[in-house]
């Protein structure tokens, strides 16, 4: 028994762990109304602006790029937001020209003098290096995310459904898509150091997707995203730490098998 608890006896996976219980718990729920959004590739656009946000603070000299990478985001959010909110069937294209535009921009300054090396390990993230102040960070971040939760679930649920029922309900439609894309880019950019741009967006997605194949309601749905999210985030935090290999690849590829596992269960179901 002991020993399958070695793992804890170091402070960087302590700390990860405490990590791990914060971040999935708040990609799970993000991850339920994304889906019900079909804002996926809203989700994924975002994460690829990190690289762009960092560049835009080394070109201004700004020391923490975090906080370059944060205004860039919700800037892009806003105006990826603006854009699917037309309606228009090639939305999604545009989204995919700013998404590919974003990343290659980012490249390219940050790769400037061959730089980039600094810089990759954005790419698959690194949740073994977090401190505790980042973890007080995420914290604060997922008590903003409940809260908003609590006070906004309705008004996100009508939206989903159709946006003729959420304005019968007089809900504050272009407002509310406007928060929580702001919402949806703090938790992007909050997480992405840890998480890593390439997989972060599959990290929000899958536990909501595997839930989708086996709830019947949403109590259910959202339950499911959650139990998902943390088992794959801890499993995957400890099989990372035996095999040694990067955590973020581990806890989507545990979470992609969750996944298919559920979508073959459901449709066994339906036969």
């Amino acid at each position: 028994m002991g020993a399958m608890f070695s793992w804890l006896q170091f402070d960087f996976m302590k700390l990860a762990f405490g990590a791990i219980l914060l971040i999935t718990p708040l990609f799970g729920l993000m991850g339920t109304m994304i889906v019900s959004r079909r804002m996926a590739f809203f989700s994924d656009a975002l994460g690829h602006s990190a690289l762009t946000g960092i560049a835009v603070g080394v070109v201004f000299g700004i020391g923490d790029t975090n906080w370059s990478m944060i205004l860039f985001a919700v800037v892009f959010a806003l105006l990826l937001n603006k854009i699917s909110s037309t309606g228009q069937a090639a939305a999604d294209t545009v989204i995919s020209v700013f998404s590919s535009l974003s990343i290659a921009l980012g490249l390219a300054i940050l790769s400037r003098g061959g730089n980039f090396s600094k810089y990759s390990s954005l790419l698959v993230g690194d949740i073994l290096s977090i401190s505790k102040k980042e973890l007080l960070y995420l914290g604060v971040l997922l008590a903003v995310v409940i809260v908003f939760w609590f006070l906004f679930f309705n008004w996100l649920q009508a939206l989903s459904i159709h946006r003729a029922l959420a304005r019968s309900r007089q809900i504050p439609i272009v407002w509310m898509e406007y928060l929580f894309a702001v919402l949806v880019a703090l938790v992007v950019m909050l997480s992405i150091r840890w998480v890593g741009i390439l997989i972060i967006n599959a990290l929000l997605i899958l536990p909501a997707a595997a839930s989708r194949n086996l709830s019947v309601n949403l109590r259910e749905y959202h339950f499911f995203a959650l139990l998902f999210s943390v088992f794959s985030g801890v499993l995957g935090l400890i099989l990372s730490y035996y095999a040694n290999v990067a955590t973020g690849p581990t806890i989507v590829i545990l979470a992609a098998v969750i996944y298919f596992a559920t979508y073959v269960y459901g449709k066994k179901g339906l036969l």
